[in-house]
C-alpha cells in the first residue's frame, strides 16, 4: 500500500500548557475553551458540575467538607504525626478526592480554616461545606436512605475526573497535525520535458537528403593487426 505524503512524518513534540492545565482545575473545561477547544470545554464544564453538584443535592448540600481535627486523636504515616489539614483530610478521605473539582469546593477549604465551634455558623458562607456537628451528622446518615453517602460518592468522583480534564488541557489535544512535508524537487530530466522524437523523413525529392547527424553513423570496424600483403 502506497503511503501518503507525510503519512512517515514524525509529529511535533508535546507542548505543555500550564496555564490552561490551572484554568481547567479551578473551573472544569476552561482551559480548552482558553485553547479554542470550545464543544469539548462546555462538555467538561456542564458533565462534571451536573455530576458534583447533584451529588451536593442528594447529601443536602452536607457531604463536602472538612472536619476539625484539633481534637481528635493523632494521625501516624510513616513514623510522623500528621498535624493541620493533613490532619483533617486523613479524618475524611473524601475531600481529597473532592479538592479537584477546583474553586466549587473552596469553600470548604475556607470554612476549616475560620472553624470555630463555638458558632453555628461560619463568617462568609454560613454553613456552606461546613463540618456539621455531631448531632446534625447522625441524622444524616440516618435518616439520608443511603442517598447522603452516595451522594458524597458522586462528588468525589467528579473530582477525580477533573484530574483527566486538567490533564487534558495540560498536555493538548490528542490526535495532532503532522508537519506539512515539502514535495521533492523534480530532476533536471524531469525538468526538461518529455523525449520528443524527430520528425519523420520526407522519402523522394530533395527533402530525402538526411539530416545533418541523423541518424548516427555507426564507427568503421577496426582493422586487423595481422592484415596486408
Amino acid at each position: 500500500m502506497a503511503s501518503t505524503p507525510g503519512s512517515d512524518a514524525a509529529l511535533p513534540p508535546v507542548q505543555l500548557d500550564p496555564l490552561a492545565a490551572v484554568l481547567s482545575y479551578l473551573i472544569p473545561g476552561l482551559g480548552q475553551i482558553y485553547q479554542g477547544r470550545v464543544g469539548k470545554g462546555l462538555l467538561f464544564f456542564g458533565g462534571l458540575y451536573l455530576l458534583f453538584f447533584y451529588g451536593m443535592w442528594m447529601g443536602q448540600w452536607k457531604n463536602v467538607w472538612m472536619p476539625d481535627a484539633t481534637e481528635l486523636p493523632d494521625v501516624a504515616i510513616a513514623g510522623q504525626n500528621l498535624g493541620g489539614a493533613a490532619k483533617s483530610v486523613a479524618y475524611r478521605w473524601q475531600f481529597l478526592g473532592q479538592f479537584w473539582i477546583g474553586i466549587a469546593a473552596w469553600p470548604a477549604v475556607y470554612q476549616y480554616a475560620v472553624f470555630d465551634k463555638t458558632k453555628d455558623a461560619g463568617p462568609i458562607f454560613g454553613k456552606f461545606q461546613r463540618m456539621p456537628d455531631e448531632k446534625e451528622l447522625n441524622e444524616l446518615q440516618r435518616n439520608g436512605n443511603k442517598r447522603w453517602d452516595l451522594g458524597w460518592v458522586y462528588t468525589v468522583i467528579a473530582g477525580v475526573l477533573n484530574l483527566l480534564v486538567i490533564y487534558d488541557a495540560l498536555a493538548g489535544p490528542m490526535f495532532r497535525e503532522p508537519p506539512a512535508v515539502q514535495p521533492p524537487a523534480e530532476s533536471a530530466t524531469a525538468s526538461a520535458g518529455p523525449y520528443v522524437p524527430p520528425p519523420p523523413r520526407a522519402t523522394e525529392g530533395p527533402e530525402a537528403a538526411p539530416a545533418p547527424g541523423w541518424p548516427p553513423v555507426p564507427p568503421p570496424p577496426a582493422s586487423s593487426a595481422t592484415g596486408g600483403s
